[in-house]
C-alpha cells in the first residue's frame, strides 16, 4: 500500500514537472516569436533605408549624367555610338 502511495506520488511529482517544463517551453516560444517579429520589422526598416538611399544616388547620377551631356554633346554622342556599336558585335556571335 505504502508503494502505490510512493508511486502515486512520484506520478503526481513528474505530471507537474512535466506541466512546468510544457509551460515554460510555451512561454520560451512565444517569446520567439515576438523576436522574430521585431527581426522582421527591422530587416524592413532597413529595406525601406538601403531603397531610399539607393534611389537618392541613382537620382543624383543621373543629374550629373545630365549636366555632362549638356555640357559636352559631341563626347555624348560618340560614347553612344561607341557602345552601340560593341553591342552590335557582340549580337553577332
Amino acid at each position: 500500500m505504502a508503494d502505490m502511495k510512493t508511486a502515486s506520488a512520484q506520478s503526481a511529482t513528474t505530471r507537474v514537472k512535466a506541466e512546468i517544463a510544457a509551460d515554460d517551453l510555451s512561454a520560451q516560444v512565444v517569446a520567439l516569436r515576438e523576436d522574430l517579429a521585431r527581426l522582421s520589422e527591422s530587416v524592413v526598416a532597413l529595406g525601406q533605408s538601403a531603397k531610399t538611399a539607393v534611389a537618392d544616388e541613382a537620382s543624383v547620377m543621373t543629374e550629373r549624367l545630365r549636366e555632362r551631356i549638356r555640357e559636352e554633346p559631341i563626347f555624348a554622342v560618340a560614347v553612344t555610338a561607341g557602345v552601340a556599336y560593341l553591342f552590335g558585335l557582340m549580337s553577332r556571335r
